[in-house]
């Protein structure tokens, strides 16, 4: 069961429906968007129902969701939810209205090369800036990226640039120190079940980039949302980046009807990753098409001044004529299927 709160409800308001959940045995999660917040509660429904929750002051409904995951369910969230990225006064929306197209190096190697990735995706209409300060492998002996050093180059771009800057975090310890950094807070494939980490970025107060576990189903990956919502944080966007089939053409294989199903079901964004999906800079075109054409919210795109000595991913990673190329598609294509690029909120 979940408590929607009126848009504008206050923290006393807030405090006094949990009150009375507690007052009965019940727990309840508090979970807080741009927009409004949403309570989640445990315990047994018929007591909830002899509390009459309807009646109280800022509750704007009750819903009982049958959905597993309660709180990133479309059940009692009808309308699909807008998660707002950076500072305020320089914001960047990830939602149904727009689309949104995410740049940047997928590892971080020098403060030089993490610039130049950067004025490149800009160039090419990017309004966020991806970059990797760590680095999960399937190698321990490839390169791990530069932690904190990582995190202070890309403070010091996204200072000279302009944009918001999306970096994954791989471990509960170290998600203070990326919030300080970072507008948005990624969890990369391998740690999509890592749920002490989803709880530790619920509770950091950023936005939270979410993407599918390579062997994940659908349920399982709104499930992992649901660990982040449950510690407060519907500001949360999920990102198909292919799955482990037994096709070895590609580097994963896309799941483009991930999109449409998710829609259906959550009200939370999703973008998708073709960069990774098809392991092939020769791919990220046609597969930006097909998640623009089944109305994805946005992409996130690798790029590289000088792919060939890239320390992470250089065959992926998009320069020049490439480069060009999908900035045509991703200014093109969005207007044909009722998209807005996405524009920073001032």
């Amino acid at each position: 069961m979940v408590v929607v709160m009126s848009p504008g409800a206050t923290d006393e308001e807030i405090a006094h429906v949990v009150a009375r959940v507690e007052s009965v045995g019940g727990e309840a999660f508090v979970s807080k968007g741009v927009e409004r917040a949403i309570i989640g509660l445990v315990g047994d429904i018929e007591s909830f129902h002899h509390l009459n929750l309807r009646a109280l002051p800022g509750v704007a409904d009750v819903h009982r969701i049958s959905d597993p995951y309660k709180l990133v369910s479309l059940q009692h969230h009808p309308q699909r939810s807008t998660v707002w990225v950076g500072p305020e006064g320089a914001q960047v929306p990830i939602g149904p209205d727009t689309f949104t197209f995410i740049a940047g190096p997928c590892a971080v190697e020098t403060a030089e090369q993490t610039l130049s990735a950067a004025r490149m995706a800009q160039s090419a209409g990017a309004t966020l800036l991806r970059g990797g300060a760590y680095k999960p492998r399937t190698s321990p002996y490839a390169f791990q990226g530069l932690g904190e050093e990582g995190l202070e180059i890309l403070a010091s771009v996204r200072r000279a640039t302009g944009l918001p800057i999306v970096t994954e975090v791989v471990d509960a310890r170290d998600v203070e120190v990326v919030a300080r950094h970072a507008d948005m807070l990624q969890i990369g494939t391998r740690n999509m079940a890592n749920f002490g980490l989803l709880q530790a970025v619920g509770e950091s107060g950023k936005p939270v980039l979410l993407k599918r576990g390579m062997t994940a189903t659908i349920e399982e990956w709104l499930m992992a949302a649901e660990y982040i919502a449950q510690r407060g944080n519907l500001d949360i966007v999920l990102c198909e980046r292919g799955i482990r089939t037994f096709e070895p053409a590609t580097r994963n294989t896309l799941d483009i009807s991930a999109v449409p199903v998710v829609q259906a079901t959550s009200h939370l964004p999703i973008i998708v990753d073709p960069s990774h999906a098809g392991g092939r800079k020769d791919l990220v075109v046609p597969l930006t098409r097909a998640a623009i054409g089944v109305g994805a919210d946005g992409v996130i795109v690798d790029v590289h001044p000088n792919p060939e000595e890239a320390l992470c991913d250089g065959p992926q990673a998009l320069l020049g004529n490439e480069l060009r190329e999908l900035a045509q598609v991703v200014r093109r294509l969005p207007p044909a299927v009722g998209r807005a690029a996405a524009t920073v909120r001032s």
